[in-house]
């Protein structure tokens, strides 16, 4: 082999380590932008969860309130009382308001 050829491939593997080397930094940035777009649709996942778990929390017991009292039972005393859907109504309101004062103390509303 003559002299130029060993000089000329020592320089090819510099130039082929060199653009292996920018292939490698260019995949890792790639796969960080990945986890970084993986991070943010978490991200917005679990704002969306939080939010229906929080209407949920709200409506839930309100749902169980009313399932109960829709129900055709002739021995509830509340029935019989003339402040009776009132009285209802303003546990209702009381409940949902305690809800929503306990989850903005807890800054999460």
């Amino acid at each position: 082999m003559f002299p130029m050829d060993s000089k000329y491939f020592t320089e090819l593997k510099e130039q082929a380590n060199n653009l292996i080397d920018e292939i490698d930094f260019e995949l890792f940035e790639l796969d960080s932008k990945t986890n970084l777009i993986f991070s943010i649709q978490g991200h917005r996942l679990n704002e969306i969860i939080r939010t229906l778990t929080l209407v949920s929390v709200v409506f839930i017991p309100l749902t169980f309130l009313v399932g109960v009292y829709g129900m055709n039972f002739d021995y509830m005393p509340e029935l019989k009382w003339n402040e009776g859907y009132f009285a209802l109504w303003g546990v209702m309101v009381t409940l949902t308001v305690a809800i929503v004062v306990y989850f903005k103390s807890k800054k999460w509303f």
